[in-house]
């Protein structure tokens, strides 16, 4: 076959223009990107039509983006992507916490709260407490470290889902860890629930014959000073597709018990009515190098 036919007099045309940018990183970037993308092109002969069809659909992926809704970041997370770079980035000190996908909902700033303060201000779950501490790799505690918390109601929507049936900032709280870095706040127990399907992504999953759903859980952000941040989630244990999760998220490490606790005194302690699901869960960060 020729050097024509191939395209690979066009491959390196492409990559000898990439050889000016000055920053390094970009220009290698982008020389990965051209060759990858022009192998993928010859090693499936891509037709017009699906070269077509591809941007149409990347065009689609944009225009469903609204400032609460980010279906890039969406399609990113069922391809595997998103959990890939949290992947290659995420090697930590032994004992930290693992680190998995921001997600497509983390588009608005979460609402300072006081520690104790309820979420679930539509109040319509079971309730829970969720309690823990922020720590240092090698356990020292961290008062101060900020804990952005966010996840869907019991039937599995976030506030920016629905803007008329939930509160802006129902399910999210912005907490300031106290003495020993603990935090604790209530809410309701998550459900799981389907990953936006009316777009794009959407038609996506089902020409491949995927399920949309995501396993029931809790979003953090941790952050504090001389340490790197981490955002991972935690699962409720023994709910459904933690198997199959939709954006491929779940690590052993972050599935957490959600179990009634028959504890009196730990009710009095949380202020809430004895028995109570609680679920405890400590975020260990690393330093920052």
């Amino acid at each position: 076959m020729t050097t024509e036919a191939t395209g690979a007099g066009v491959t390196e045309q492409a990559l000898t223009s990439l050889r000016g940018t000055t920053d390094p990183r970009l220009r290698e970037l982008l020389t990965g990107l051209v060759r990858h993308l022009h192998d993928f092109a010859r090693e499936t002969r891509l037709t017009q039509e699906e070269w077509e069809r591809a941007i149409a659909f990347l065009t689609a992926t944009g225009q469903a983006c609204t400032d609460t809704r980010q279906e890039f970041i969406l399609l990113s997370d069922v391809l595997g992507l998103s959990m890939l770079v949290e992947t290659v980035n995420g090697h930590r000190a032994p004992g930290a916490t693992e680190s998995t996908v921001l997600g497509p909902f983390h588009m608005t700033e979460s609402p300072v709260r006081a520690l104790g303060d309820d979420i679930d201000l539509v109040g319509g779950g079971e309730p829970c407490v969720v309690s823990g501490r922020v720590l240092s790799e090698d356990g020292t505690p961290l008062p101060g470290a900020l804990v952005d918390v966010w996840q869907a109601d019991d039937k599995g929507f976030y506030d920016v889902q629905q803007p008329g049936a939930q509160p802006a900032g129902n399910g999210r709280g912005l907490f300031t860890a106290g003495t020993e870095g603990r935090f604790w706040f209530r809410t309701c127990v998550p459900a799981p629930y389907p990953i936006p399907t009316d777009g794009p992504v959407g038609g996506l999953l089902r020409a491949t014959g995927r399920h949309p759903y995501r396993p029931a859980h809790i979003h953090f952000i941790a952050t504090a000073e001389g340490h790197t941040p981490v955002t991972t989630h935690i699962f409720v244990a023994g709910g459904d597709y933690l198997d199959s999760d939709a954006v491929f998220a779940v690590k052993e490490s972050l599935v957490q018990d959600f179990a009634e606790t028959d504890d009196p005194s730990l009710a009095r302690e949380f202020g809430v009515p004895n028995p109570l699901r609680h679920a405890r869960f400590d975020l260990v960060l690393e330093r920052a190098s």
